[in-house]
């Protein structure tokens, strides 16, 4: 090596701003991904030196390309973007396709052509890796933007009264600093693709009429990673073989939450901690049952639906959504059975009776007590497309093979006199050793592990929250890393619901969990061993409830320690009440033990996350 190559390599570390923005990207990916990633870095800078191009590339370049920024907490809004990417590149156009939390900020004055496709979680929050970037644009430092023109694709599900709210805003402010949509906002429920489709193409179509002049075919390099063809997905799901299906709760609990281990054996689905397994669900057949006898249908009568005929029954049982009511649903059968109070449930002024009614019914109790006579296509019409559920999986593959776990709570409840169920929890209960069930893994980018295995990390995971912390274990374990590991487990009762207990003791006992932390909100106060591996629950006189938040306040000292030492973070679970919950207790610690105001605190959260740090698989 000469002594300019050798002085060039010295001088080449990046900023550290981009350093952290690169170790972010890197981080989770296997080893195959990672050379890919150095061959392409490697390809990149041969350009560079052949054509002179050591200096940054001019921010003009940025009108000659085509941006997509996607925001994604399920997944859904990350596939629109990738195919909205592959579709455009087919077209010649040079395209750059990243995660909102990705995007170098700065670079949005210098923007000219941009499509953002992101999703609205529960009561209208953005998806944790668009945090940082929506508070950006909707914040005093965005930038005007007379020069730009963009067009933005919300995702949401009309369960809940905000709808989409994220997408709309971000629509709403892009316009307000003074750039112009190049296509309308879309807004797409469950069954997103009869939306994203025509969106999409309508938008790509407008992106080469104004990159015509600079569009040229040969100059887009792909940075993405394409599935080959074939591979089992989201559309193309393998059927894979239960292995073992074991209740993992007491006899007496008021719960069952099963443990399930499915064969993945020559599927060549491949899968990381943190991801999820999709499971496309079909309806108990005593729920199609209900439905039939309620509406006085005919179950085995033929109905020609979408190109399709098959009996009513096979409709309602294996396509139609029928366990999660949506406006869509209570405003046809207002329609149909001619319900005035239904219709004005719908309006503005009644969204806190909305979210309720969204929340705690299924759609046959406002059949029950809104009767409609209902011919079967227009049954059909109202209802959704039977969507899959996804749950967070709780094996790692070093440990299991090709194997993989999942940790499920069973719906199962009785309501105003009437037996109701989940979809995908009551089949997968059903479902016995060599049964089958269709499958695919959803990947989630912002919930991996760090990269270090020197790293600590924390896991607050209460109920079924925590899954993916078993297979964090797993993982851990295997890599055999210095890193120190954190469990907070919380649940109803400690001899009841103690899920995957005896695992948790081995791994105290064997060194691969460092501390854990339980609480058992119906048993009062837990009494724990200096050792912290809870070997008695003491009964208090009051009965005081105690949730996973109130022990991260107790050990605030050491966790925020931990943290400011270099910890990861990670909360899997609820989202409505227990992620909110933690977060605020999170606050509380930084303000007690870190010196911190309340709103410095949540500017240190928001920190963590934006540097990956504090993640959180929440539904």
């Amino acid at each position: 090596m000469n002594s300019v190559a050798a002085r060039n390599i010295a001088n080449a570390e990046p900023p550290a701003d981009r350093l952290a923005l690169l170790a972010r990207g890197l981080d989770g990916l296997g080893a195959a991904q990672l050379y890919w990633v150095a061959a392409w870095a490697a390809a990149q800078a041969g350009q560079l030196q052949r054509h002179g191009a050591a200096a940054p590339v001019p921010a003009a370049q940025a009108g000659e390309r085509l941006t997509i920024l996607y925001g994604s907490q399920t997944g859904n809004a990350r596939r629109i973007a990738t195919a909205l990417a592959s579709r455009s590149e087919a077209l010649g156009l040079p395209v750059r396709l990243l995660r909102a939390d990705a995007y170098p900020q700065r670079e949005l004055a210098q923007e000219r052509h941009l499509l953002v496709v992101v999703s609205t979680q529960g009561d209208g929050e953005p998806p944790d890796d668009t945090r940082g970037l929506f508070e950006f644009i909707t914040g005093k430092r965005a930038p005007k933007l007379p020069a730009l023109q963009f067009a933005v694709l919300g995702l949401g599900d009309s369960s809940y009264p905000q709808f989409c709210t994220i997408g709309r805003q971000l629509d709403e402010r892009l316009a307000a600093l003074g750039a112009s949509r190049l296509h309308p906002f879309g807004e797409a429920d469950l069954e997103f693709e009869l939306v994203a489709e025509p969106w999409s193409e309508l938008v790509v179509e407008r992106a080469r009429d104004l990159l015509r002049q600079v569009a040229a075919p040969g100059r887009v390099t792909p940075l993405h990673v394409v599935a080959p063809a074939g591979a089992h997905s989201r559309e193309q799901p393998f059927s894979a073989v239960v292995l073992a299906n074991q209740r993992i709760v007491s006899r007496d609990s008021t719960r069952d939450i099963r443990h399930l281990e499915l064969s993945l054996e020559g599927s060549g689905l491949r899968y990381q901690p943190g991801d999820a397994l999709g499971v496309w669900p079909r309806n108990p057949p005593a729920l199609v049952a209900q439905w039939l006898d309620l509406l006085q249908l005919d179950g085995a009568g033929e109905v020609s639906w979408k190109h399709r005929r098959q009996p009513l029954r096979q409709w309602l049982e294996r396509d139609c959504e029928l366990t999660r009511l949506h406006r869509g649903f209570i405003a046809a059968l207002a329609a149909a059975g001619g319900h005035a109070e239904l219709a004005g449930l719908l309006q503005p002024e009644n969204a806190a009776r909305l979210a309720a009614v969204l929340a705690d019914h299924q759609p046959i109790d406002l059949l029950r007590r809104h009767p409609a006579t209902w011919q079967p296509e227009a049954l059909l019409a109202a209802l959704r497309p039977l969507a899959p559920r996804l749950y967070s999986i709780a094996s790692s593959p070093a440990a299991v093979g090709e194997e993989v776990h999942l940790t499920v709570a069973v719906v199962e409840y009785e309501a105003d006199g009437h037996a109701h169920w989940g979809a995908a929890s009551s089949l997968l209960a059903a479902s016995g050793e060599d049964a089958r069930l269709e499958v695919f893994v959803e990947p989630n980018e912002r919930f991996r592990l760090p990269a270090d295995d020197a790293r600590d990390i924390i896991m607050i995971g209460p109920g079924t929250g925590v899954a993916p912390f078993r297979a964090f274990l797993q993982e851990r374990r295997e890599r055999a890393g210095s890193g120190r590991n954190w469990l907070f487990f919380g649940n109803r009762h400690f001899a009841s619901d103690f899920l995957y207990q005896v695992e948790w003791q081995q791994a105290l006992k064997d060194g691969s969990l460092h501390r854990l932390d339980l609480a058992f909100s119906r048993d009062g106060a837990l009494s724990e061993s200096p050792h912290g591996d809870a070997r008695g629950v003491a009964r208090n006189s009051r009965q005081t409830k105690t949730y996973v938040q109130d022990r991260l306040r107790q050990r605030g000292a050491d966790l925020y320690a931990w943290l400011d030492g270099g910890a990861h973070l990670y909360v899997c679970g609820d989202a409505k009440h227990m992620a909110r919950d933690v977060h605020a207790a999170l606050i509380d610690v930084a303000v007690a033990h870190g010196g911190h105001s309340t709103d410095s605190a949540e500017a240190w959260l928001g920190e963590l996350l934006q540097q990956g740090r504090y993640a959180r698989d929440v539904y």
